[in-house]
Parts: structure tokens; C-alpha cells; sequence
């Protein structure tokens, strides 16, 4: 009689900020109210990142001119950009698919009048021409089949002379610098409090959900889109941001 035993996964575990979620069924549903908190902890200069996009918004948002957001989730970025540029007449576009998402993004922008939250799969939904279009970190999410039609539909979306900000997750180049990479933001997650079962539960709920590429694989997505000036404007550890004028 065999007594192997047979390892099964854990239905569900808990993630941090009362989050929980199984082995490889990572979803953003249901996590609208803690999201903020629990993606700040969660990604080094996760705020960085929002002031660094407004304040490059200077080069590519006027009076009449259109942003779309890509993924907005709670509609921090979309807010902060709007903000910023509260002195001009333009209009903030935030896409995103997730209902619960869209209710508390509605909710939070109601002091915009001119954010509007649109529910609906990027890939699908009727885009208008745009001036600035953000994705933060929401490429990394939309599976690799489809990652090269989002890039070619954002690239013909933009108005010539606009731009695409991206920040994403980013793989190593090679096994030595993943092995690096991975450690340290390990223990960045320490250090925001997160203890070891959490890391551990959220990188097994991530499994054939998060798919991040490579520097050189993102800006190859970039390139077979259509754009040529690219420049990488923000890094820290395996987090980059990509900034593209069409």
C-alpha cells in the first residue's frame, strides 16, 4: 500500500488587507475598498509613479485635449493627473472592467466633473482619439496572445504626438538577475509588513495571471505597434516605466 501523500493546495489564503485568493485565482473583484493600501504596499513608488505621470502630462495635455487611462482600477492615477491639470479644460477617460472597481472609481471621482469611469474590456470598448493614454500596471495582467493587439490599438488611438505611459512589472534579463530581483522585492514585502505566507499565497494566486515580460520584451511590443521614440523614465527593482510618443 503506496503512502505517498499527494500535496493539494490550499482552496484559499490570505493575502494581506483581508484579501484572500487561491492557487492561481488571483482577481481583482471584491478588493475595491483595500486596493490602494494594499497595491501602495505592495509595489515600490506605487505614489512616485502617480506624480511622476502628472507632471509629464505637462508635455502632451492642453485645453480640449483627452486622457484615457487603461485599467483604472480605483482611479487614483486618473485623479491625480486631473488634478494636476486642473487649471486646463481636458477631459480624463478611465477604463476599466471590473464592476466593483467602477462603482468605487464613480464614487471617488465624483469631485472631477470632467473624469469619466466607462465600464468595459479595453480590448472591445469604443475608444476615442486620445492625447495621453496610461497603463499602470495592467499590460502584465491581459494574457500574451492579446498583449500585441491592446499595444497595436493603443498606438492607432493616439492623436500624432501623443504619448503612452506604461509602468509595468518587469522580468530580469537572465536567470542571475531574476534570482536578484525577486529576492530584494521579497524583502521590500517584509518590510511593508507583509509576513511570509502572505508573499508566498500571493505569488501562488498570481500563477497564469500575472505575466510580466522582460525591458527588451516591452519594448519590443512597443516597436512592432508603431512606436519609435521610447524611453525608459522610471525604475526600482522589477518595476519599470515606459514612456512612448507616437
Amino acid at each position: 500500500m503506496s503512502t505517498e501523500k499527494t500535496f493539494k493546495p490550499q482552496a484559499v489564503t490570505a493575502l494581506g488587507q483581508g484579501i484572500e485568493a487561491g492557487n492561481g485565482r488571483w482577481t481583482f473583484a471584491g478588493t475595491s475598498e483595500s486596493f490602494e493600501d494594499h497595491i501602495e504596499r505592495s509595489v515600490p513608488g506605487y505614489r512616485d509613479g502617480h506624480d511622476l505621470i502628472a507632471r509629464l502630462s505637462d508635455w502632451f495635455l492642453y485645453d480640449g485635449a483627452l486622457a484615457l487611462e487603461i485599467g483604472c482600477s480605483t482611479g487614483a492615477l486618473t485623479r491625480r493627473i486631473a488634478d494636476w491639470q486642473s487649471g486646463k479644460s481636458v477631459r480624463f477617460q478611465g477604463i476599466e472592467i471590473d464592476a466593483g472597481m467602477v462603482e468605487t472609481a464613480r464614487k471617488r471621482a465624483e469631485g472631477f466633473p470632467n473624469v469619466e469611469i466607462v465600464q468595459g474590456d479595453a480590448l472591445t470598448v469604443d475608444l476615442e482619439k486620445a492625447d495621453l493614454i496610461t497603463s499602470y500596471y495592467t499590460m502584465q495582467f491581459l494574457r500574451p496572445a492579446k498583449r500585441q493587439e491592446m499595444f497595436d490599438r493603443i498606438y492607432e488611438t493616439l492623436n500624432w504626438g501623443g504619448a503612452f505611459i506604461m509602468f509595468e512589472k518587469v522580468r530580469g534579463p537572465d536567470a542571475r538577475f531574476q534570482d536578484l530581483l525577486s529576492t530584494l522585492y521579497a524583502d521590500f514585502k517584509l518590510e511593508q509588513g507583509f509576513n511570509e505566507a502572505e508573499i508566498v499565497g500571493k505569488t501562488r494566486s498570481l500563477k497564469g495571471v500575472l505575466e510580466p515580460f522582460s525591458t527588451q520584451g516591452n519594448l519590443d511590443l512597443l516597436e512592432r505597434a508603431g512606436f519609435k521614440d521610447v524611453m525608459v523614465v522610471w525604475k526600482q527593482l522589477c518595476f519599470e516605466g515606459f514612456l512612448a510618443i507616437k
